[in-house]
């Protein structure tokens, strides 16, 4: 029983008056459609701070993902490498481009891609001389992937490499901040993200990438009088409301950072017997989300108790390899660290909202169950 308390939600927007103004400013300005004034400056903002050339705000970063496929050359029946640990839309984005997702596993450094393991394969791909047409490692919880040495790999085999960042935004790697790679990359605005446009994602890249991505983002629309279609396009344009909403909380987005790298830091101080990410290859991780790994009991039953008593808890992403829609997808396996994040990992809640004694709250009733 939660004792009739608020329950701690795991990581909720933070939002507020400034956020509130925002959209509000964009409602009175009359441009309430993919067009606008704050679409522009949102998009400047984000190549700003995440040192990309250039970038183009969508609707979702699953749609950011599936073009940044397309505007790597990833054509209907190509595989695609993809990391096993992460949520299903990196998965969902490759089939949605009508390619093939070939799963790998992470390695304990990172939790992200295991380098080793891709070289490993991509050489056993060139010897039968059918290589993939991409590579999409997964930044984890914050975490990002070692892409000094997956880059280097990429490069040895000239396959393309696409950066699925959603997780990531605000981290610093060994690369550098997230748009910082020459690489098609996706940040996302989801709801529970870092930062939030109630929805949304956004494709960072080269000018050249981004001027093709934002062509097919809007319906592929020549530029004519009347309308011209030469290409398949798609409706994935962000709006000018949600744009003014991500400016605001990219204004704000180190206090949250700051916010959620203490609670992460009071959760390792209170937990010293459990396993968290090393972020072997992230210079100044986002801490997006803490996840605690547990030797003992089963993460969902830890969660389900946590649930009852008014904490929200759940389980790392379980694996794709694992998931029943692909079921029939291959699989590379190095160490089984995907599938033991899964088996061990706990996401605790980390939102930038929560208060010192939410936190001492979920430290209690995770003591309580765990020990």
């Amino acid at each position: 029983m939660n004792d009739g308390l608020e329950p701690v939600l795991l990581s909720s927007p933070d939002v507020g008056a400034v956020e509130r103004e925002a959209i509000l400013r964009a409602f009175d300005s009359g441009w309430i459609a993919p067009a606008g004034a704050e679409l522009d400056a949102f998009e400047e903002e984000l190549s700003s701070y995440t040192g990309s050339q250039a970038c183009v705000a969508l609707s979702s970063g699953t749609g950011a993902l599936h073009l940044a496929l397309l505007v790597a050359g990833v054509a209907p029946g190509d595989e695609v490498v993809v990391q096993s640990a992460t949520f299903a839309a990196s998965a969902f984005a490759v089939v949605h481009a009508h390619a093939i997702p070939v799963f790998l596993d992470s390695d304990w450094g990172t939790w992200c891609m295991d380098a080793e393991l891709l070289n490993n394969f991509l050489e056993d791909r060139a010897a039968q001389d059918r290589l993939p047409s991409a590579v999409m490692p997964v930044d984890l919880y914050g975490s990002c992937a070692d892409y000094v040495a997956l880059s280097d790999v990429c490069e040895r085999f000239d396959v393309a490499l696409v950066r699925d960042a959603a997780e990531s935004l605000g981290s610093y790697s060994t690369t550098g901040r997230v748009g910082e790679i020459d690489a098609p990359t996706v940040v996302s605005f989801n709801g529970n993200k870092i930062i939030t446009a109630s929805s949304g994602g956004a494709l960072l890249a080269d000018r050249t990438t981004v001027d093709r991505a934002r062509y097919l983002a809007t319906q592929a629309r020549q530029p004519l009088m009347h309308y011209e279609h030469t290409d398949i396009g798609f409706n994935y344009r962000l709006s000018n409301l949600l744009a003014a909403l991500g400016r605001a909380q990219l204004a704000g987005i180190e206090r949250k950072i700051d916010r959620r790298t203490k609670i992460h830091d009071v959760y390792v101080a209170a937990f010293p017997e459990l396993e968290f990410c090393s972020y072997a290859a992230t210079t100044r991780p986002n801490h997006w989300l803490t996840v605690a790994l547990f030797d003992e009991g089963d993460p969902l039953k830890i969660c389900e108790h946590l649930h009852s008593v008014g904490v929200q808890a759940r389980p790392a992403w379980k694996p794709m390899h694992m998931q029943p829609v692909f079921s029939d997808s291959e699989y590379v396996d190095g160490h089984g660290v995907a599938a033991s994040l899964f088996s061990r990992g706990i996401c605790l809640p980390s939102g930038s909202a929560l208060t010192d004694s939410e936190v001492e709250r979920v430290i209690a009733e995770v003591a309580a169950v765990s020990r």
